[in-house]
């Protein structure tokens, strides 16, 4: 099959990496991007730079990356599923489930593909530990706890804190637990003034019986993205910004120094850091759409679904904060 002519919608922080990668990837032929702004990070070596998705459709596509602000997710979706081009659509997949839903309807009518930009799931540390749950490295799996804080991003204007980011940590805990949330309650403040909350806390239980805590907020000075997996037999540990993954085993040799023990416990296991292979998650990303518009095979992204599963579950956490 020939290359995917693909294009990208924005060129703001995660659209300018999309058409960046787009430009160089194999398969991939990169027709170019639309942006009102124009090409303001200088990232357009090739293709053809327009002012609008629609003179974007115009210059032929297979398939789009929507990086846009979310309140216009659903309007440029549409547009490419009237012009039957396949759409990665980055997280939430939309403003709303109802607009979400459409988008999903819609799509599956025209026989198209439709992913959501959950990009976490090609982080190669999150790979690894997922690989190893499956392979029962730890046992029966007791709690995932997610930890996304940051200092407040300027350019979010249109959601807040748990659609913009707690969705990212919704969807690895779906992904990594492989169930659904099931009993759920969040907590939220708003603390920079804005109508959209800015600090969420998640608890809750999956179907399967795992325990949730995920913690997101955009009012913390140092950045950090961590996912902590505990079960019958130790802990797995994820930092998703340098992408390393560190196992701690239970305890097994008594600690005896009574001053080391108040540190560190009564006893002490094997810990253990896994050195990993890490492909810029983006890239293997972009990868697998492009292999997912070719194949229709599922190829691990995130497909329509899982975006939509995603957004009920933080929509119902914002209502239940009522």
């Amino acid at each position: 099959m020939s290359d995917v002519r693909l294009g990208v919608v924005g060129l703001g922080m995660m659209g300018r990496h999309h058409a960046r990668i787009a430009q160089t990837l194999d398969g991939v032929s990169f027709v170019g991007a639309a942006d009102a702004l124009g090409d303001r990070f200088g990232v357009m070596q090739n293709g053809t730079l327009v002012s609008s998705y629609r003179e974007l459709i115009e210059l032929g596509l297979d398939a789009v990356v929507v990086a846009v602000p979310t309140e216009a997710h659903s309007e440029v979706g549409m547009a490419m599923a009237d012009a039957g081009v396949h759409a990665l659509i980055e997280k939430p997949i939309a403003a709303t489930t109802g607009e979400a839903r459409t988008l999903v309807d819609r799509f599956e009518a025209e026989g198209l593909v439709l992913a959501t930009g959950h990009v976490e799931r090609f982080n190669p540390a999150l790979i690894e530990l997922r690989k190893k749950l499956e392979e029962g490295h730890l046992g029966n799996v007791f709690s995932i706890s997610t930890t996304r804080i940051g200092p407040f991003p300027e350019r979010i204007k249109d959601v807040g804190v748990t659609k913009d980011l707690a969705t990212h940590d919704i969807d690895i805990v779906r992904w990594l637990s492989g169930s659904e949330f099931a009993s759920y309650a969040g907590y939220v403040s708003h603390q920079m003034g804005r109508d959209h909350e800015d600090v969420v806390s998640i608890v809750g239980k999956t179907e399967s019986g795992v325990t949730i805590n995920i913690e997101v907020n955009w009012v913390t000075p140092v950045k950090r993205r961590s996912v902590l997996v505990v079960g019958q037999k130790g802990a797995l540990e994820v930092d998703m910004l340098t992408s390393d993954l560190t196992y701690y085993s239970n305890s097994s040799i008594p600690t005896e120094w009574e001053a080391v023990a108040s540190l560190r416990g009564v006893s002490e296991g094997d810990v253990l850091r896994y050195a990993i292979r890490k492909p810029e998650p983006l890239v293997s990303e972009l990868a697998a759409f492009r292999d997912m518009v070719i194949s229709r095979d599922d190829v691990g992204l995130a497909t329509a679904a899982d975006g939509l599963a995603a957004l009920l579950v933080a929509e119902t956490v914002l209502e239940s904060t009522k």
